[in-house]
């Protein structure tokens, strides 16, 4: 499990070194480590160190001084290293090492025009350290400006490889929000903990592959800001079965899913409940749905019933469930019961007027994508009469902060879905999925995610402590938005079981039978 923390929370673990005078060690430590990661991108690209040139873009603060001893570093190994001051000063002991082991630096201010992007674009690795943790805002001034006029020559092949200090210099280290122009990274060395903001959209797309240098202050990080589950979580988390289990002990899940004109919807939710292992899948729904249903999945029990007359552990109602007055009937049903639910596409506005006017029942799950947000958002407030709700852009501008607002405003775990999908619970719990494939944005694909969840909501609905295995924060009411992004995850892993190409969702749902049983 990736843990993952705001600049803040490694700032105040810092403090007690850096009152102990250790502040150089922990520098000289990062550096190290951003040093070796640089070194073995150059040996990968072009066969060894000596003789790469190296250019640092270097701040004036410790992240400038941090890039400057991995530029001394690197100079030792034989590149040819020049630091670009995009500011009016430098981490004077950061240049001081870069002097001694033979780099050079090139004031941005006196550079002749153009030389500044000349320099970058013909390195073979950039190092990007003007901006760290503490930055608040994008790149301004002569940094800005050079960042612009490289990424306007950026050329398609044999491009610089980039690599970030700590964080890519505009992204936020704790929303991933973005301001201003940003070079994007190959690669980002993070020190002591990954930052939140570099698995958070929109800024994550910026990051490329994120790793961590231990640099002595772990013991002293507090809970993660974030958390993303790995292979290996999914692995030792997913509701299987033991020896005494039965259908009834495994989890069964109710579908109120599908209607005359999208009855597919109906028949991909349940195909995929079923292949992701669900003790029981029931459909509720109209005949000829039904009938499509038991055709295609003869394992799942169908029927006409309300969902007060079956007995289920978790629902998922909403896909395809529009224009049929029975269908959202049953969805009201359900909103207002006790039962965990997915609560998905058709099901997404009656749930907020239900949360809007206090009948939104416990342990909700909505799945909302960013455009179904914004009308979830836009009810909440004109229900309410609250201040207008944010557009799409808004929303995609800052995923992590609505999604939080939405948990919080209805009570519900919120999945906002998308390339990097954050899962948001009401008490603050935070997760980000980013493992599905780029084909997965086609129609069908979130009936399917909706089946999958159900079926992850069903296996840990009574058991308050069936991911325990994660620790003690995934305990409790936790354990819902746990369920979601394991279920995020295996959708996901599902989608790029072949290799990166079309996965119509009724492959989809095979694969996911693959995934599990690869992660046994």
């Amino acid at each position: 499990m990736i843990a993952a923390y705001t600049g803040a929370q490694v700032r105040d673990a810092e403090a007690p070194f850096l009152a102990r005078g250790e502040g150089p060690a922990l520098m000289r430590r990062a550096a190290h480590g951003l040093a070796l990661a640089c070194a073995e991108r150059l040996r990968a690209r072009r066969g060894r160190v000596a003789g790469a040139r190296v250019v640092v873009l270097a701040g004036t603060g410790n992240n400038g001084g941090d890039g400057l001893w991995a530029g001394a570093e690197l100079a030792r190994r034989g590149a040819s290293v020049l630091a670009v001051a995009v500011g009016d000063r430098l981490h004077p002991e950061g240049a001081a090492a870069l002097a001694a082991a033979g780099g050079r630096v090139l004031p941005l201010a006196d550079a002749p025009e153009g030389e500044g992007p000349a320099r970058v674009l013909a390195a073979d690795l950039v190092l990007d350290a003007v901006l760290g943790t503490g930055a608040r805002g994008g790149l301004r001034g002569a940094a800005a400006d050079l960042v612009r006029a490289v990424l306007e020559r950026w050329p398609e092949r044999d491009a610089p490889l980039v690599v970030a200090c700590d964080v890519p210099s505009g992204v936020s280290a704790d929303t991933g929000t973005v301001a201003g122009p940003v070079l994007p990274a190959d690669l980002t060395v993070s020190f002591g903990g990954a930052k939140a903001g570099l698995l958070l959209p929109p800024g994550d797309r910026s990051c490329g592959e994120v790793r961590t240098v231990r640099i002595g202050i772990e013991d002293a990080l507090p809970d993660p800001a974030l958390r993303r589950l790995e292979p290996g979580d999914v692995a030792a988390l997913w509701p299987r079965p033991g020896a005494a289990s039965h259908k009834y002990s495994r989890g069964v899940v109710g579908v109120v899913a599908g209607s005359p004109t999208y009855p597919g919807a109906a028949v991909m939710c349940t195909r995929a409940a079923v292949d992701a292992g669900a003790g029981m899948v029931r459909h509720l729904g109209d005949a000829a749905t039904r009938s499509l249903v038991c055709l295609t999945s003869p394992e799942v029990v169908a029927s006409e019933d309300h969902p007060a007359d079956v007995h289920v552990q978790a629902w998922v109602v909403g896909p395809g469930a529009v224009g049929d007055p029975a269908q959202e009937s049953r969805i009201g049903a359900v909103l207002a019961g006790g039962l965990p639910a997915v609560v998905d596409a058709g099901a997404l506005t009656a749930a907020a007027r239900a949360a809007a006017e206090g009948g939104l029942g416990p342990g909700k799950v909505l799945t909302p994508h960013a455009g179904e947000l914004e009308q979830v958002l836009a009810w909440l407030a004109a229900l309410r009469g609250d201040a207008d709700a944010p557009d799409r852009a808004a929303i995609e501008a800052e995923p992590a902060r609505w999604a939080r607002a939405a948990a919080e405003a209805t009570g519900a775990v919120v999945v906002l879905k998308g390339a990097t999908t954050l899962v948001a619970a009401p008490d603050g719990t935070l997760l980000s999925q980013a493992d599905g494939s780029p084909w997965l944005a086609t129609a069908g694909s979130g009936d399917t995610l909706a089946g999958i969840m159900g079926a992850a909501l069903a296996g840990c609905a009574e058991d308050p402590d069936a991911f325990a295995a994660a620790g003690d924060w995934a305990r409790g009411d936790a354990r819902l938005a746990v369920a979601a992004a394991l279920a995020v995850a295996v959708h996901g892993y599902a989608s790029r079981l072949d290799g990166l190409g079309p996965v119509p969702p009724t492959v989809l749902a095979g694969n996911v039978r693959r995934v599990l049983r690869s992660r046994a």
